[in-house]
């Protein structure tokens, strides 16, 4: 099989929808799975909904707006007598009356149930769509596939449970799907962390042992850098998957963290190409000999520095990391870089759930802290020695660090 993700700007609107059925002509619409992700900014208005329930502000309203937008999208696609409709009206309810009967004060549990209904309309759309013009498929609700633990927002996968589901699917027909959700043990929604359309994609490559896997984006694949943010930019046409790795991690927008490894144990090829010019080549990702090296540029915005150092200058030991790292742990706040000297710790940190403060309070129970917030972390991968002073030029440094062929600062 192979497998299709189309992220939120490819369905956005009648048009988009109309358009992915383009791409799957030109591919062949035959032994695939589409994972689908909200329509548009639907993601964003969920969670200001989930924001208003706690507010005990008047969220209905929001939720009414949404469910409008996507009745204008399905009346650009359907005869107005279409049974997509009533389905619509149904998980707009089902939002409303989760929430008219909640009683957990959990935010994030909240948040899982409400902002997954994006996931779950948009899919709903898309196959009804493709049915309407021949394209046969079905429909599948991937919280019965793809299992997690609880850790609502962020769900770790058991592999060994989803691999035995999805290997039960028909690999003679084509699918659609939600990117995004799982579902834990009492079948409650599980989402896999903001932009996980693109790794539940590669779980069910994966798990189908599919033949490809393509990511369809507004771009033309991967660049050495984002085209809003850095000029003269070049398309990568073939990089490893070490190399597109190393990129996710540092913050590449265009590939998710978690994508690849699931993909690399299975020397499952990756692709991300132009759902606006389905017909170029984009960018491949796999074990080639044509695989590129080239200067790349990552700027990961919405950081934190938080510097850490001892009371009475003695050295940051292992027991001081450990203590820093169950913190960090407890408080889901991720490392982008790290630095530490003899008597003092350096983080750039990537902080999701706004628990920066929290974390703060606890260590200068026991350090000196330092917190610096909004900052960016600049990457340049493969950077050339020899005219490295230009990255330098009218920034604010306040950490740096260089490797073999990795510069990266913290800058203000």
């Amino acid at each position: 099989m192979k497998i299709f993700k189309f992220g939120g700007a490819s369905v956005k609107d009648a048009d988009s929808v109309k358009n992915v059925s383009m791409v799957l002509k030109s591919q062949g619409f035959a032994k695939c799975l589409l994972v689908i992700s909200a329509m548009g900014k639907t993601t964003n208005e969920l969670e200001k909904v989930v924001e208003l329930y706690f507010k005990k502000d008047n969220y209905q309203t929001e939720i009414e707006k949404i469910k409008r937008k996507h009745m204008e999208i399905a009346e650009g696609l359907f005869p107005e007598n279409h049974a997509v409709f009533a389905e619509i009206n149904l998980f707009f309810d089902d939002i409303d009356s989760f929430l008219r009967r909640n009683k957990s004060p959990n935010y994030n549990f909240v948040y899982d149930q409400v902002v997954s209904c994006g996931e779950m309309i948009s899919t709903k759309i898309v196959s009804e769509y493709l049915n309407e013009i021949q394209f046969t498929n079905q429909w599948l609700d991937a919280r019965d596939y793809v299992k997690t633990d609880n850790s609502y927002r962020e769900g770790t996968v058991d592999w060994a449970r989803t691999e035995e589901f999805i290997s039960h699917l028909n690999p003679e027909i084509c699918y659609v799907t939600q990117g995004f959700i799982g579902s834990d043990d009492n079948n409650f929604t599980v989402t896999l962390g903001r932009e996980g359309s693109d790794y539940s994609a590669a779980i069910f490559a994966y798990c189908l042992n599919a033949e490809a896997m393509t990511i369809w984006k507004d771009v033309p694949g991967v660049m050495t850098g984002d085209p809003r943010k850095f000029n003269d930019v070049t398309l990568l046409s073939n990089i490893s998957y070490e190399e597109a790795i190393e990129m996710a991690y540092y913050g590449a927008s265009v590939i998710h963290p978690k994508t690849l490894q699931p993909l690399q144990q299975k020397n499952i090829p990756f692709y991300v190409k132009s759902f606006l010019d389905p017909t170029k080549e984009g960018t491949k990702v796999g074990a080639s000999d044509k695989n590129q090296q080239e200067e790349s540029y990552i700027l990961k915005e919405n950081q934190d520095l938080l510097k850490i150092s001892t009371r009475d200058f003695s050295f940051i030991a292992e027991d001081h990391m450990s203590l820093i790292f169950g913190y960090l742990s407890k408080y889901k706040i991720k490392v982008s870089l790290m630095q530490n000297s003899a008597i003092s710790l350096a983080l750039c940190l990537e902080d999701k759930f706004n628990h920066i403060d929290e974390l703060n309070e606890e260590l200068q129970k026991i350090f000196k802290t330092e917190a610096i917030k909004n900052v960016s972390l600049f990457t340049v991968r493969n950077a050339k020695k020899d005219h490295i002073d230009k990255f330098y030029h009218e920034k604010n440094v306040l950490l740096e660090q260089i490797s073999k062929n990795t510069l990266q600062m913290v800058t203000q």
